[in-house]
């Protein structure tokens, strides 16, 4: 299973942006879809979350500006960024958990994407 993010960029504070990730793979079922960010010289931190049933659940630090949905038949995740503050400028990976198989029994996985630039100026 691999993980294709896409919709970073620079924005001016205030502004919004629209983050995407992509799951790609055969014979897979992801039970949860989350974002995490990592600025430099910090550790990753969490920042959405949600599951298959669409139950989704943020960081303090961006709820009322963050929201994030999910095309499960697309097993896409979209995190829409809003009021974006320059403390939000970080690496965004999305990570997706769930299980898969080759030709045997199902696994679990749990994978990262690439990673997509947010940068807020002020």
């Amino acid at each position: 299973v691999q993980l294709v993010e896409s919709g970073g960029g620079s924005v001016q504070a205030g502004g919004s942006l629209r983050l995407s990730c992509a799951a790609s793979g055969t014979d897979f079922s992801i039970n949860a879809m989350a974002w995490y960010r990592q600025a430099p010289g910090k550790q990753r931190e969490f920042v959405a979350r949600i599951t298959n049933a669409g139950s989704a659940s943020y960081a303090d630090s961006v709820k009322g500006r963050f929201t994030i949905s999910r095309d499960n038949a697309e097993n896409t995740v979209i995190l829409q960024t809003g009021s974006l503050k320059p403390e939000d400028t970080a690496v965004y990976y999305c990570n997706g958990v769930g299980i898969t198989r080759d030709s045997g029994p199902w696994y679990p996985f749990d994978v990262w994407g690439q990673g997509t630039q947010v940068t807020v100026f002020s």
